[in-house]
């Protein structure tokens, strides 16, 4: 079987620039998409869309297919404000159900019609364990929530075509926005660190072995699941 192809969204930086080195690494031809381009090289082809833009990420993803077979879909992009019940307004509500949800369900419907007809298709999500509940993350909760959800349902719909759906769920990840808002002997990072069982942050390695998992040959038995990547964090707060 030759090398297979993978999108991989949010791309350009953080935990999603991290899976598409990784599975490059690995011998898959990667497929970028973000708002913006990377800095640097990047091994693969790179569109740039703004998911938050439902008319635009419809074009591009139609260009996509249309150029590529995806065998392999990570649905990686996502933005995080922080805020309160209090602070959320409708607008910020809005637009990360756009971003965080209906993109990915987007990219869902562009890529399974191909990996039905191929009989193979490997798609991840990527959650986060706040959707456990984490104070100051009212509206991003509600999306991670839902992309578990909907994992667990696209599972059953296309796992007949040899379609798996799967969730990696990270904790604390040092990307860019956590080492700014935590820097490293902070009272802030101590206390996170304090908390997880292994006594250490994650780096985007972590999640990107977990989804490299969940994307391989071997995975096809396992779908619907939600993979906690968070060094023992959610032990107590996950339901068995």
């Amino acid at each position: 079987m030759g090398a297979r192809t993978v999108l991989v969204t949010g791309a350009s930086r953080g935990i999603g620039r991290s899976v598409a080195a990784y599975l490059a690494d690995r011998g898959y031809s990667v497929v970028g998409l973000a708002r913006t381009a990377p800095t640097g090289s990047f091994d693969g082809a790179f569109r740039t869309a703004d998911l938050g833009d439902a008319d635009a990420t419809r074009e591009t993803l139609a260009a996509i297919v249309d150029e590529f077979e995806i065998d392999v879909l990570v649905n990686n992009a996502g933005i995080a404000p922080l805020g309160t019940i209090e602070e959320v307004t409708p607008e910020t509500l809005q637009h990360l159900m756009s971003v965080n949800i209906r993109a990915p369900y987007q990219c869902m419907q562009a890529v399974l019609p191909g990996m039905r007809q191929r009989g193979f298709g490997r798609v991840i999500n990527i959650g986060s364990r706040a959707a456990l509940g984490k104070h100051g993350r009212s509206a991003y909760a509600v999306t991670k929530g839902g992309i578990a959800a909907a994992t667990r349902t696209w599972a059953i719909e296309a796992g007949p075509d040899g379609v798996t759906v799967n969730c990696v769920a990270p904790g604390p990840i040092a990307t860019e926005m956590f080492e700014d808002g935590n820097p490293v002997g902070s009272d802030s990072r101590n206390a996170i660190e304090a908390a997880i069982p292994v006594g250490r942050i994650g780096q985007p390695q972590d999640v990107a072995s977990a989804v490299a998992f969940f994307a391989g040959e071997d995975a096809g038995f396992c779908t619907g699941q939600v993979l906690y990547v968070c060094g023992g964090l959610t032990i107590g707060a996950a339901p068995l």
